[in-house]
C-alpha cells in the first residue's frame, strides 16, 4: 500500500546572503522598497512540497506515491525520481508549461525570502485521483493550485482515505470558510506556528474550538519542536538537535515524511512526530531539500540517540 501525495513538484534555486535582512530593509519605506542582496552562492536542487516529502519517506523506505503536474523541463527531475525508486506513474508531464519554479534566498537568521513560479502547478486541477486510490492506505494534500487542493482534499476524505492536509505557502489563498473545509474531517492538520495564527485568524474560531473540526492538529515550531492537539489533549514533541545548522530550506516537508511514515505504519501520532522531528533535524543539517543520504540504520541510530529504540 502506498502513501499517496498530492502538492508541488518545483526547481529549487537557493541563495544565502551572508548578512541579516533586518538591517538592510527600514520598516518606515516598506512602501516604497527596493533591496539587492548580494549572493555569492547559488545551488539548484530538485524540490517542491511533493517531492521533498516523497524523498524523505522513501530514505526510510516508504513507498510514496506522487501525484502531481510537471512540465516540458521535467527530464532530468525524473531521472532523479528513477534514482530514488519513487514511482512516477502519478505524475502528468505538460509540455506546454515549465515545471514550478522557486527562488529561495535565506539569510543568517534563517529568515527567508522566496519566489515562486507555478507553472505546470496551474493545472494540477486537472489530475484526478480516482485510478490510485485504491493502493492508497493514508494521504496528504500539500501546497499545489488551490482549486487543486480542494479537488484533492474533498475527492479523499469521500473515500474514506485517512487524510493529512497541509496548506504550506499556499494557506494565503484561502479564506475561512474554504480552510474550515480542508480542516472538516481530516486525519491531521498540519502548519507551522504561523500559519497556526494565519488560520486561527482567518476562521475567526478558538483554538480549542478548532481543533476538534481535524481529529488532530499539528503546530511546527522549528528548533522547539512540535505540538499536537488530540482532541482536548496536548503533547509537546521535542525536537532533535542538529549536528549543524546549514540550510532551514525543506526541513518541514522532511518533518512530513517522518510524520507519514510513522502513520502508515500504524504508530502513535507523537511517536510519528517524533520521526518527524528527526527528519527535520537531519534535513537542516544539509543544503538543499532532497540531500539527506543517511540509510536506515543510521537514521535508527539517531532515533535511539534521542528518544530510545526506534519503532521503525
Amino acid at each position: 500500500m502506498s502513501i499517496l501525495i498530492t502538492g508541488s513538484l518545483a526547481i529549487d534555486r537557493i541563495m544565502v546572503f551572508q548578512d541579516r535582512f533586518k538591517n538592510h530593509i527600514l520598516p518606515d519605506k516598506l512602501h516604497i522598497l527596493s533591496v539587492s542582496f548580494h549572493v555569492p552562492t547559488l545551488d539548484q536542487c530538485f524540490g517542491g512540497c511533493a517531492g521533498n516529502i516523497a524523498y524523505g519517506i522513501r530514505l526510510l523506505g516508504g513507498d510514496p506515491l506522487v501525484v502531481a503536474a510537471a512540465g516540458r523541463d521535467f527530464g532530468p527531475y525524473a531521472d532523479w525520481f528513477d534514482a530514488c525508486g519513487i514511482r512516477r506513474d502519478g505524475i502528468t508531464v505538460f509540455d506546454d508549461h515549465y515545471t514550478a519554479q522557486c527562488f529561495i534566498t535565506t539569510d543568517l537568521d534563517d529568515n527567508q525570502i522566496v519566489a515562486f513560479h507555478p507553472g505546470a502547478m496551474e493545472r494540477a486541477s486537472t489530475l484526478r485521483l480516482e485510478r490510485f486510490v485504491p493502493e492508497a492506505r493514508l494521504a496528504l494534500v500539500g501546497p499545489d493550485d488551490n482549486l487543486a487542493m480542494r479537488q484533492h482534499a474533498a475527492a479523499l476524505k469521500a473515500a474514506g482515505i485517512p487524510t493529512v492536509i497541509d496548506p504550506g505557502q499556499q494557506l494565503i489563498n484561502f479564506d475561512g470558510p474554504s480552510l474550515l473545509a480542508m480542516l472538516e474531517g481530516a486525519r491531521v492538520y498540519i502548519v507551522n506556528d504561523y500559519e497556526w495564527a494565519v488560520t486561527l485568524d482567518r476562521t475567526g474560531l478558538p483554538e480549542a474550538e478548532l481543533c476538534k473540526r481535524a481529529e488532530a492538529v499539528i503546530v511546527t515550531r522549528g528548533a522547539e519542536g512540535s505540538t499536537l492537539f488530540e482532541g482536548e489533549t496536548r503533547t509537546d514533541v521535542p525536537p532533535v538537535p542538529a549536528g549543524q545548522i546549514v540550510d532551514p530550506t525543506g526541513c518541514g516537508d522532511a518533518y512530513r515524511s517522518g510524520l507519514l511514515f510513522g502513520m502508515e505504519r500504524g504508530l502513535p501520532l507523537a511517536t510519528a512526530a517524533r520521526i518527524g522531528s528527526l527528519m527535520g533535524a537531519l534535513a537542516v543539517e544539509q543544503r538543499g531539500t532532497q540531500s539527506v543520504c543517511a540509510d536506515l540504520a543510521e537514521i535508527r541510530a539517531r532515533h535511539e540517540g534521542a528518544f530510545g529504540p526506534a519503532p521503525f
